[in-house]
């Protein structure tokens, strides 16, 4: 006599798959996460730690150092520093006197694109990027290309993009 077993089923088929769940799931998703990739935007700036010593022979003459201190804003040529630009009373850095001065540096220098960040502690993260845009590029008028309202447009011009960062001595 054979037994069988209760949990043997002969010729049962397996249940469908009721997938309706998920499909309503997957509809509403889908488009959620389309419209969130839009709106969130990474930009990624590459940065170098200051090296001490390089061998580099056919490195440019100058340096240029951009020191931010909590009294104000140095700029130097790794030995001693050129400029010096004092805080507002504001509580705000002179970020258009930067900028002017990394101008005429940059008008000397056309070929230099590097520059150093030393960052002095206490410092708002906040600044240190502002700082950092202004070394990178200026907005200068076009004349070749004039506004609406009769005024030259501006365009962005590089001034130094290859940016080192470090601590402040």
């Amino acid at each position: 006599m054979l037994r069988k077993h209760h949990y043997q089923a002969a010729n049962q088929e397996p249940p469908e798959l009721d997938v309706t769940t998920f499909l309503n799931l997957m509809v509403v998703l889908v488009p959620f996460l389309l419209i969130t990739a839009v709106f969130s935007r990474i930009t990624i700036m590459e940065l170098d730690l200051p090296s001490g010593a390089s061998g580099n022979v056919n490195k440019p003459r100058v340096t240029v150092e951009v020191i931010i201190r909590t009294k104000g804003l140095e700029i130097a040529n790794g030995r001693s520093v050129v400029a010096s630009i004092s805080r507002r009373k504001d509580a705000d850095y002179d970020l258009q006197s930067l900028s002017d001065v990394l101008q005429k540096i940059k008008k000397n220098y056309p070929e230099v694109t590097e520059a150093t960040i030393l960052i002095e502690e206490d410092i708002q993260y906040e600044t240190m990027i502002r700082v950092m845009d202004t070394v990178r590029m200026v907005e200068i008028p076009d004349p070749n290309v004039i506004g609406d309202d009769g005024n030259p447009e501006m365009q962005k011009a590089e001034l130094f993009p290859d940016m080192s960062i470090g601590e402040a001595p």
